[in-house]
């Protein structure tokens, strides 16, 4: 697992509770992360047509649609690793009976768990999990 899945859903949290647009540095400051960080995962939810700018003095981000059309799953998808496990650096040995076989079967794991995790995201929106926040 990486960092990136909390730093998003908070900035998409954020973004919920807004009542206008929000900079980057003030999501920062709730993150408690360097801007450049906020700004380049704002660009990837930008890319996934989550978050939308607008440029200039008073600008800032906000939602690019109702927070109930976005899933916890399409935020997870937006920023996920390549597997939820990880994956060894290093090839096994495959003269070694566990070796031949290891990232097939840990792929499999990976692929049960990340299925599992989706099923559960996709069940609520961002609107849902907003509502937590008082």
């Amino acid at each position: 697992m990486n960092g990136r899945f909390p730093i998003a859903m908070h900035i998409m949290t954020l973004l919920c509770k807004a009542d206008g647009l929000l900079s980057s540095d003030y999501m920062a400051g709730s993150i408690n992360v360097n801007p450049a960080l906020v700004r380049k995962e704002l660009s990837n939810l930008n890319k996934h047509q989550m978050v939308t700018s607008r440029e200039g003095k008073n600008g800032g981000y906000s939602l690019s649609k109702p927070a109930r059309e976005i899933s916890l799953a399409s935020i997870y998808k937006a920023v996920k690793p390549n597997q939820v496990l990880g994956q060894a650096k290093n090839e096994p040995n495959p003269a070694c009976p566990v070796g031949k076989q290891i990232n097939e079967h840990l792929n499999g794991l990976d692929n049960e768990i990340e299925q599992t995790m989706m099923n559960k995201l996709g069940t609520t929106n961002l609107a849902e999990f907003c509502k937590k926040f008082n």
